[in-house]
């Protein structure tokens, strides 16, 4: 792999790990470039950049997953290199290769790299050569239905069918019956998510979600930094993560170190990666796979290990030795604030977050791109914030992460705290259970939501008869900022208020900037199709990824005539009742927000009074 010195990043991605990122770049005395939709021209990281430059669309597909765009700023701004940080495009080897053709270094593994572990099943056959074991499963992709069938004949139910393409969950689908079976089947083909097919593993019950946050240089040294539990999940994606891992045997940690080492010896890895592996209750430990890129929890691995992991990339990418991990200090938790519902299933929200006051006090370390009178909608993800707490012992972060649930304030958006707090109190995650953790990567989902829902319901409906609190008209402000762009570069102008005050008022209060284009979603919503009896809505924000049905088609009550992607998890919509298809909305690969019309069915002929239809 090239190594190149650097001294002006881009920075390819938003909110606050782009935030986070341009902070370490501008530390280790390099620019900092940020690039940003139009909803996201006047967001915190785009402010802190040194330079900022206009991507011109509001999805991601036209911005932060468009590498054409990007590489044209990276060459008008003058940058040597380019931080993908993590999701959009940050495991496209692809884009990885098209940055390093233009002469740009790349911070982070080589595209090789990012292809040959992107891939699942080529995933899998790399940790067998070197002795990792994955979970029992398949080592080609499946063909069709009957080798499904015959594995399952073989293991039993229930079994996990993975895209080969997959990452960071995406792409799982849990099949507990021959029904779920049936209908992942449905109008589908064995394609995966960008085409390189799916495998299928054996269920692992009750396993905990642990992970090394490994790195190694261009000169052959590795480390890990630290392990971390990821446990608390919900479909997949994680929700509270913690290091190191607690209840672990000394082994059991030798083997994950080891393991993480031969992995990335095999593929001569040059950069930071995550190793995953699921550890079984009977205590076996199975490799999962290898994240080649920063990732959300890496912040209880820096507040535990004392290294700044963006400052590690940079200097593993100018080919310089790689900081070494030594002994953690204390115990680190994160907490995920997202807009999502903890009443109603942890469904995606939208609103403005009207009032915001983070915690303070020591080892409390927020990571945030927004503030008050930013709007949440459904065009990027549901981040609001990591809150991250260390203190010398699990009890006590156990005991900070609580205090830190009841001080934060977010009026706007409804956030999962109130479960996080619920969780922290249980004796399984805060008590060894047998000399182990008592909650395993389904335990939130095997009645522990459904039993929170049913509390938090009804404490809501006590306060519901309580008037909320006024909150105070803000000051005018004495000076007005106005934002610019010359030829898509960012740039700031701040005018004396009264200079514009002949002007409408609206010109001069600066409204409130989105976090997600919110003009997007209520243009849908004013054009979108009429709701009638006989629409089938979507029920929550989600992404349309399968259409299993077509206009014209007659339907029985239950069939599947759509699968939305939400939380990186699949779900089904079913037709209500049996008639005909009339119309069908939407398109794969649109994002649909709760109540959008999917499908529509033909009316139901109505019954005349001697009781015909």
């Amino acid at each position: 792999m090239t190594t190149q010195a650097t001294s002006k990043v881009l920075v390819a991605n938003r909110g606050e790990i782009a935030l986070r990122i341009i902070r370490s770049v501008q530390e280790s005395g390099r620019t900092a470039v940020a690039v940003y939709a139009d909803q996201d021209m006047d967001a915190q990281f785009v402010r802190a950049a040194d330079e900022a430059y206009a991507l011109r669309g509001t999805t991601a597909t036209d911005t932060y997953l468009n590498g054409d765009k990007i590489l044209e700023i990276a060459r008008t701004s003058g940058a040597d290199a380019v931080h993908p940080g993590y999701g959009f495009l940050a495991e496209n080897a692809t884009f990885a290769k098209q940055v390093i053709d233009a002469g740009l270094n790349w911070i982070g593994p080589r595209p090789e790299v990012i292809d040959l572990l992107g891939d699942k099943i080529r995933a899998r056959k790399t940790a067998l050569s070197v002795g990792v074991s994955p979970v029992p499963g398949t080592q080609e992709p499946l063909q069709g239905r009957a080798e499904v069938e015959d594995f399952i004949a073989t293991w039993g139910y229930p079994v996990v069918l993975k895209a080969a393409d997959g990452g960071g969950g995406r792409g799982i689908h849990v099949l507990n019956a021959e029904g779920d079976l049936d209908n992942f089947f449905t109008g589908r083909e064995l394609t995966g998510i960008a085409g390189a097919g799916f495998f299928i593993e054996r269920y692992v019950p009750k396993a905990r979600h642990l992970e090394t946050q490994s790195g190694r240089d261009s000169h052959g040294t590795f480390t890990v930094y630290s392990t971390r539990d990821c446990s608390v999940q919900r479909r997949h994606q994680k929700l509270i993560e913690e290091a190191p891992a607690p209840f672990i045997t000394a082994e059991t940690e030798a083997l994950l170190l080891a393991n993480s080492k031969a992995l990335f010896d095999a593929v001569d890895y040059v950069g930071l990666g995550t190793c995953e592996y699921l550890l079984s209750d009977e205590g076996e430990l199975y490799f999962l796979e290898v994240n080649p890129r920063l990732q959300v929890e890496h912040t209880v691995t820096e507040e535990v290990a004392g290294v700044d992991l963006v400052a590690a990339q940079l200097a593993i990418a100018a080919g310089e030795e790689i900081p070494l991990g030594g002994e953690v200090r204390g115990h680190s938790i994160e907490l995920r604030v997202t807009s999502e519902d903890p009443g109603n299933d942890l469904i995606p929200t939208m609103g403005t977050l009207s009032r915001v006051a983070w915690p303070t006090g020591p080892g409390i370390r927020i990571d945030t791109g927004i503030g008050e009178g930013d709007a949440v909608s459904p065009e990027f993800d549901s981040m609001v914030a990591k809150i991250i707490v260390t203190a010398p012992t699990r009890e006590q972060a156990i005991e900070r992460a609580l205090r830190v649930t009841r001080e934060t304030v977010l009026e706007g958006v409804s956030n999962p705290l109130p479960l996080y707090a619920h969780i922290l109190s249980r004796p399984e995650f805060a008590l060894a259970q047998d000399g182990n953790l008592g909650v395993w990567t389904r335990w939130l989902e095997s009645g522990v939501l459904d039993e929170f829902g049913a509390l938090y319901a009804a404490e809501q409906a006590e306060l519901g008869a309580a008037s909320p609190a006024a909150t105070p008209p803000a000051p005018a402000p004495e000076r007005t900022r106005v934002i610019i762009e010359l030829d898509g570069k960012r740039a700031e102008l701040t005018l004396p208020a009264n200079l514009l005050s002949a002007a409408p008022a609206a010109a001069v209060k600066r409204a409130p900037q989105p976090l997600r284009s919110s003009r997007e979603a209520a243009k849908r919503a004013a054009t979108g199709p009429v709701v009638s009896k006989d629409s089938v809505v979507a029920p929550s924000q989600a992404i349309v990824v399968r259409i299993a049905t077509e206009v014209g088609a007659d339907v029985a009550e239950g069939d599947v005539l759509a699968v939305l992607e939400s939380m990186k998890m699949e779900s089904y919509v079913l037709a209500p009742r049996a008639g005909r298809i009339e119309a069908i909305n939407v398109e794969v690969g649109a994002n649909v927000a709760p109540g959008h019309v999917l499908v529509t069915l033909s009316p139901e002929a109505e019954t005349n009074e001697g009781g015909e239809k």
